[in-house]
């Protein structure tokens, strides 16, 4: 069997898709102790209200920014204990990305990644609060992200009258 010779000059025109985090950074950041220092006696655990979204955007040729916002209230009965907002934020290159597979890139794996930095950070708030750290679960961004797709198509789908929702 012979050897079959090689171009060198040749180039490969389908290059892969590459990831890169570039930076990862704390964009916004509030956390409010209202009942201090009453809230902080101990009693009964609080009632956690949490909410998740992430949010991707173009920051230039090839570079987005990934947000997650994470929202935390936390109440004892009807007296609020703390109120934590928290925006973390990682920059991304993304290279040889489809337009298709781009979106999910942005809003399931690049949130993922930087999760855990943004899930310290909201525990050192609470923590340095007074409270106990409040330690999030992990996340189905996968999840998140099919729940946007399906609001995004049910407002573009008409209504009896013909309008969009």
């Amino acid at each position: 069997m012979a050897d079959t010779p090689v171009d060198a000059g040749a180039t490969n025109t389908a290059t892969p898709p590459q990831m890169r985090i570039l930076t990862q950074y704390v964009k916004d950041l509030s956390f409010e102790n209202p009942g201090a220092p009453d809230s902080l006696r101990g009693g009964d655990a609080p009632q956690i209200d949490l909410s998740i979204d992430v949010a991707g955007r173009s920051a230039g040729e090839d570079t987005y920014e990934v947000l997650i916002k994470i929202n935390a209230r936390a109440n004892r009965g009807e007296t609020p204990m703390f109120v934590v907002e928290l925006e973390y934020a990682g920059l991304f290159e993304l290279k040889n990305f489809d337009d298709r597979a781009r979106e999910p890139m942005l809003l399931i794996e690049c949130p993922r990644l930087i999760f855990p930095f943004a899930q310290r950070v909201l525990a050192d708030a609470t923590r340095d609060g007074g409270f106990m750290p409040l330690m999030l679960q992990p996340v189905d961004f996968a999840g998140l992200y099919r729940q946007q797709v399906e609001k995004r198509a049910a407002a573009q789908t008409p209504d009896a009258s013909g309008q969009p929702n």
